[in-house]
């Protein structure tokens, strides 16, 4: 992949090159024979002053004969020239398809844009600024890249990559589809920025969890005298949620109520958001309640942020307060109340919120059934998870028969857990874990032959179970470590932190857990 995108990215350039070459060519043509056009018409009208200077106002009847003949050739040959010059302006250019034609066309623009390009191109028809950005704007929302590349093939042959809107489209599309590295390219050769070819590049390394770079982006942004609007906070808040960035996440706080933005609701709920998933769930219940409007998005945030710190009641109150608000729930507000139910226990209160899906019209997901299933497979229901897996109306997932598998795990449910691991293993057949896990299951019940199947099938190819990584936030820096990371330079202020955290976890009512986090703390040590 490496070596693929230069290469590519080289073509594109020496297209670019050769195409601009081309326009420059055409360009002098089409000026060399204006400007012949117009040197013709000056001389023809100097000759006619000069015929008038130098024909003598008392001259023979043949001289006025001659002179009269020579006055009307002139004229003549002017008017020609003149009306062939108009015809020249008057011509029909080649035809360009408009965006009305362009959804009349036989070609399901709403299936697929590209395609209708793509269909308009062959025919001869030149599109325009709009309908290629309209185009570049849907492979992106559906992840094309390759129809995203060849759109970018044909905005450099017509000549449009220096419009700042098809370069505004690129640059998303390329981001929304996990190229940032020509996002980055398309966004460095733009000859004009806006604040929506910085949005839309910071939001694709948002979307890679990149906030350091997007933070610089957003300084140069800010150097460019650019005022970042509403999107642009969006983005850098998402990132801030992606690598759990409180600090960052507070900077960037301070900059929407800067520049008047906070007020604005999608950027109240990504501080809703990026306060609950960084660990402040009092600062994310404050913006919550400072809101004057709130959308489906502003509840959902705020049930998922209580869900996600294990504060149960508060976000079951919360999904009440707002069904008898007369805002309807959607899958999401069941996702977050139900994963509530599942932290605490609650299985009455989880199956009745689970069969009340349906009075609403919402139809459960894999996300739904996967929280039904944790909720009573760690209930000690095993057989009640194993029967809806059973009875789903759509296709389990990997997700679903791993919920299944920890509760087995839980309960020492053999059997059951065996069947669990076979049909997530058939779905995920890379996942280390899900080997290691079935080999100890097939070890229980004696059924050796099957576990040295299981570890020749890893050792063929290579399969290695990836250690689980924790992270801190020591000054505003996102620092990783696991439990044998000695090569972690910042590990004596893990073991600081570590040692803080255990002298608050302190008490007298949970003495085993105290010898265990002694225990911990020896091996991490060592």
């Amino acid at each position: 992949m490496n070596f693929w995108y230069p290469s590519r990215w080289h073509l594109k350039r020496k297209t670019v090159k050769s195409t601009s070459l081309e326009a420059l060519v055409h360009f002098k043509g089409f000026a060399t024979c204006r400007l012949q056009k117009s040197r013709d018409e000056k001389n023809l009208n100097s000759a006619l002053k000069v015929l008038d200077l130098v024909s003598p106002k008392s001259s023979t009847n043949k001289n006025q004969q001659v002179s009269q003949l020579i006055q009307n050739f002139l004229q003549t040959r002017s008017k020609q020239l003149s009306e062939r010059s108009s015809s020249d302006f008057t011509a029909p250019e080649p035809r360009s398809q408009s965006p009305s034609d362009f959804k009349s066309s036989s070609i399901s623009v709403e299936d697929n844009p590209a395609v209708g390009v793509f269909d308009l191109h062959r025919k001869g028809t030149r599109v325009d600024c709009a309908m290629l950005s309209y185009a570049l704007s849907d492979c992106g929302f559906k992840g094309l890249l390759h129809s995203g590349t060849q759109l970018h093939c044909l905005a450099i042959r017509d000549g449009f990559c220096t419009n700042v809107f098809v370069g505004s489209s690129l640059i998303s599309m390329y981001s929304k589809c996990g190229d940032v590295c020509s996002a980055r390219m398309v966004f460095d050769e733009q000859p004009v920025r806006n604040v929506v070819s910085w949005t839309a590049l910071i939001s694709g390394f948002a979307q890679a969890f990149q906030v350091n770079v997007c933070l610089e982006l957003y300084r140069h942004m800010m150097n460019s005298a650019l005022r970042p609007n509403d999107y642009t906070l969006t983005s850098l808040l998402s990132a801030c949620v992606g690598c759990g960035s409180l600090g960052y996440g507070k900077s960037v706080h301070s900059q929407a109520i800067l520049f008047g933005l906070d007020s604005y609701i999608h950027v109240s709920n990504g501080l809703i958001s990026m306060y609950s998933k960084c660990g402040n769930v009092d600062d994310a219940l404050s913006i919550f309640g400072g809101m004057h409007d709130k959308d489906i998005i502003s509840w959902n945030s705020m049930i998922a942020g209580y869900a996600l710190h294990g504060l149960a009641l508060k976000a079951i109150i919360l999904f009440e307060e707002m069904r008898k608000l007369k805002v309807k729930p959607d899958g999401i507000s069941f996702l977050g109340v139900l994963s509530s139910c599942r932290h605490v226990g609650l299985v009455e209160k989880g199956q009745t919120y689970f069969k009340l899906m349906v009075e609403y019209g919402v139809e459960p997901n894999l996300g739904h059934y996967s929280c039904i299933v944790d909720l009573l497979g760690r209930a000690g229901l095993v057989e009640e998870s194993r029967m809806i897996i059973l009875s789903m109306p759509i296709k389990p997932n990997a997700v679903v028969w791993g919920s299944l598998l920890s509760s087995c795990r839980l309960h020492d449910n053999v059997w059951i857990g065996i069947v669990a691991a076979e049909n997530r293993l058939a779905l995920e057949p890379s996942c280390a874990a899900t080997h290691v896990q079935l080999a100890k299951l097939y070890a229980r019940v004696g059924w050796w032959d099957k576990v040295a199947k299981v570890w020749k099938a890893m050792k063929d190819v290579n399969l290695k179970t990836e250690p689980g990584y924790s992270w801190i936030e020591i000054g505003n820096e996102v620092h990783r470590f696991r439990v044998d990371d000695t090569a972690n330079s910042n590990m004596n202020e893990v073991l600081l932190m570590l040692n803080s955290l255990m002298g608050q976890m302190t008490s007298d009512s949970f003495p085993e857990l105290n010898e265990e986090l002694d225990i911990d703390l020896c091996l991490l040590v060592s």
